[in-house]
């Protein structure tokens, strides 16, 4: 750490020294409370600071007042003191008034987790939809921690007198924080609409869409940049991707599909955060299919597996159909990997990375999604505008094999994905067809 605060030069900002804090409570066992302290300490990295002290109380519930106990608290004041702390990071979301009592006794900045979250999304949102989400996110979140100093910010009497200019400057805060909520939220509400629109031309045009979710730093935008060609920005850092990018993957037979990649999830994601993305997050809820992407080496994987499913679910995605797939099996030992086996035999094991397992994917999706074809042969009026429209669909969708035109009918022999079949297969003009050809007879 020394040596990378020498490299950074004079003219690079100084990064803040944090404090951890973490709590061993209730059934809680230690190993889980110092993993959840490391996640906490790559957040704090992301976030820009660098972690100079870790503290863990074992109690049997946090302190209403100071979350840790009166001792631990005077503990944490003098460390923070010798160690030349800026801000303290508790792996817990506080109440306002923890916040407050915190801060009296400790005298450093103190933030909780989810402020710590919500700080990274706004370092990383690049689109106007992303600063969005999170600036509402943000907002909610700090409405209920706006503090006075007592009486003396508090409203001034009542009625008559006292409206208006004589509110006090909390107050004013809190009213224009509620009136920025709702204009925020007007925004986003277009952003939903918007995409809402895209979707719906995306069912039309009968391009199925696959969603890649999974916990932050499992390596989605990778393996997203391997299926689509793309090359969106990948990092070994936590939540590098918040704006949802969409791409179009075309299979070696000319078939497509589009892909999205999403925000990566985390354990204890913010209410707020998720709420704010929901128009985001929509995309995944409307998929045809999801792939679980899992870093198959992280030690607690099984943890971020069931905190990924619990944002699914808060997401009204946790039915659509999902294929896991266990990323950086590049990292595990032959028996890690046989174990990986045969504790999910449907799952897959690839390395993005690499490349390796790739081509299964693609054909687990072609089964899945239904795009495998089969040959149909098919009529159609030339002169009709709707049967050109289908016939334009057919050349796009499927692989034309031999095209006829005799007697005034267009007869088309292609292979189509199997999910069309049925909609290709019957024309709204079928009887009328049928019946001109009678006639002529």
């Amino acid at each position: 750490m020394a040596a990378q605060r020498a490299q950074r030069g004079p003219g690079v900002a100084r990064r803040e020294r944090a404090a951890l804090v973490g709590l061993i409570a209730g059934r809680a066992r230690r190993h889980e409370a110092e993993r959840s302290l490391e996640e906490l300490a790559g957040l704090a990295d992301a976030a820009g600071a660098d972690v100079v002290l870790r503290v863990l109380q074992e109690r049997p519930k946090p302190d209403p007042s100071t979350y840790l106990g009166a001792g631990k608290i005077e503990t944490l004041a003098a460390s923070a003191a010798e160690t030349g702390v800026d801000v303290v990071i508790f792996d817990s979301e506080l109440t306002p008034a923890q916040l407050r009592q915190i801060e009296e006794e400790v005298g450093r900045k103190i933030i909780d987790r989810t402020q710590l979250i919500l700080d990274i999304f706004a370092r990383r949102a690049r689109t106007r939809e992303g600063k969005l989400q999170v600036e509402l996110a943000q907002l909610k979140y700090l409405l209920p921690r706006l503090v006075g100093a007592g009486d003396a910010l508090s409203r001034l009497g009542g009625g008559i007198g006292t409206r208006g200019p004589g509110e006090t400057k909390l107050e004013t805060d809190r009213r224009r924080i509620r009136t920025r909520i709702h204009a925020v939220s007007d925004d986003i509400d277009q952003v939903r609409k918007r995409r809402a629109q895209l979707r719906e031309r995306r069912h039309k045009s009968s391009v199925p869409t696959v969603a890649l979710v999974g916990y932050t730093n499992a390596g989605k935008t990778t393996l997203f940049n391997r299926l689509t060609n793309a090359h969106a920005e990948a990092s070994d850092a936590l939540f590098v991707t918040l704006d949802p990018l969409v791409r179009q993957v075309r299979l070696p037979d000319r078939r497509e599909l589009l892909m999205s990649d999403t925000v990566g999830f985390i354990d204890r994601l913010p209410h707020a955060l998720v709420a704010a993305f929901r128009a985001t997050l929509e995309e995944t809820s409307d998929a045809d299919l999801v792939l679980h992407v899992i870093d198959a080496a992280a030690p607690d994987r099984e943890r971020r597996i069931a905190a990924v499913r619990q944002v699914l679910d808060e997401v009204d995605a946790a039915d659509v159909p999902m294929v896991e797939v266990y990323n950086k099996c590049d990292a595990l030992t032959p028996d890690e990997r046989r174990r990986l086996t045969d504790l999910d035999p449907s799952a897959l094991c690839i390395s993005a990375l690499t490349g390796e397992g790739v081509d299964e994917i693609v054909e687990t999706m072609t089964s899945r999604l239904a795009l495998d074809v089969q040959r149909v042969t098919l009529s159609f009026d030339p002169d009709d505008p709707a049967d050109r429209d289908r016939i334009a669909r057919l050349y796009r969708h499927g692989h034309v094999v031999l095209h006829e035109t005799r007697d005034g009918q267009a007869s088309i022999v292609a292979d189509i994905p199997r999910r069309l079949a049925d909609r290709m297969s019957a024309p709204p003009n079928t009887r009328s067809t049928r019946r001109r050809r009678d006639e002529a007879k």
